[in-house]
């Protein structure tokens, strides 16, 4: 295949909380390289997963939800963040929970770029009773957004994410690969074992703990297929440091254990993992601190 046949590019995932990106990402890639959670605001990072195909190659970022509601430092962050993807990305893929389209998604909607080519994603169908709800809602975005492309999909099932891909894959530049072929994502290993953390905490205390949760990597050492790793859940109260350490410790060895094995298959090797809790009061709102949990 020659250079002007190949396309090359990258696709900002962009959608209000809980639309099902980072799933959507995940299922993409073939592998879980960006967590999920019942939870809104799950996702704080740009993570970029890339696919190649015999056609194409297409770097998607996966973006935090567009926060709406409040405002600290770490909600900044993250909207900067996804404004900054949109500056910088060839495809906008839009994800929308079908047949839904709130207030939310109409504030994410007028924050894209009219100059970028727009593919929308109507996520969960595979949760619809009714599937022939699907034309006048379809039909409805057609009006509304004039997107290049509606795919009706679930990242869940796996429904139609092909179909998409390849409405994706039609809309970025004709040129060479911009990744080695081989390379999975951008981010580091340290990175990954701090999200994966990060998930089970909210994963495996539900309700219980509120947002305000960071985690940091004190010590990572990799020797041959062996990683070594010292990590640090933050919390903003003392009594949140007891509810993530539970009776006897449990809570805290069932996080580290959750995060351990989705290290392990993520890096292909064993994994050595301790966990400290301490309380940082005010942490979301400190500039400083969101730059040393690596956030910009």
């Amino acid at each position: 295949m020659s250079e002007l046949e190949f396309h090359a590019g990258h696709a900002a995932i962009v959608g209000r909380p809980n639309v099902g990106k980072s799933t959507l990402l995940n299922r993409l890639i073939g592998q879980k390289i960006s967590i999920t959670s019942r939870k809104p605001q799950t996702t704080r990072h740009r993570v970029c997963g890339i696919v190649n195909t015999p056609r194409a190659q297409c770097a998607f970022v996966d973006t935090p939800g567009f926060q709406t509601g409040g405002t600290n430092a770490l909600r900044g962050m993250m909207n900067r963040s996804v404004t900054r993807a949109l500056a910088e990305v060839d495809v906008v893929v839009f994800v929308l929970a079908a047949p839904r389209f709130t207030p939310d998604d109409e504030r994410v909607a007028q924050l894209l770029p009219a100059s970028v080519p727009l593919v929308i994603a109507a996520n969960k169908v595979d949760r619809l009773d009714d599937r022939s709800r699907l034309l006048p809602y379809i039909d409805g975005l057609q009006r509304q957004l004039a997107p290049r492309a509606i795919v009706p999909v679930s990242a869940q099932t796996g429904y139609q994410v092909d179909v998409l891909l390849r409405e994706i894959e039609a809309a970025l530049p004709a040129q060479p690969p911009l990744y080695p072929a081989d390379q999975l994502t951008d981010r580091d290993e340290r990175f990954f074992a701090s999200e994966f953390i990060r998930e089970k905490v909210f994963r495996l205390l539900g309700d219980e703990l509120p947002y305000a949760t960071a985690v940091s990597i004190e010590r990572f050492e990799h020797a041959g297929k062996l990683r070594r790793i010292h990590a640090t859940i933050h919390v903003d109260k003392s009594s949140h440091k007891a509810i993530v350490i539970g009776e006897g410790g449990e809570r805290l060895k069932a996080i580290a254990s959750s995060a351990r094995k989705d290290m392990e298959a993520l890096f292909e090797g064993k994994v050595f993992l301790q966990v400290w809790v301490k309380v940082r009061r005010g942490w979301a709102d400190d500039a400083a601190q969101l730059r040393r949990f690596g956030y910009d």
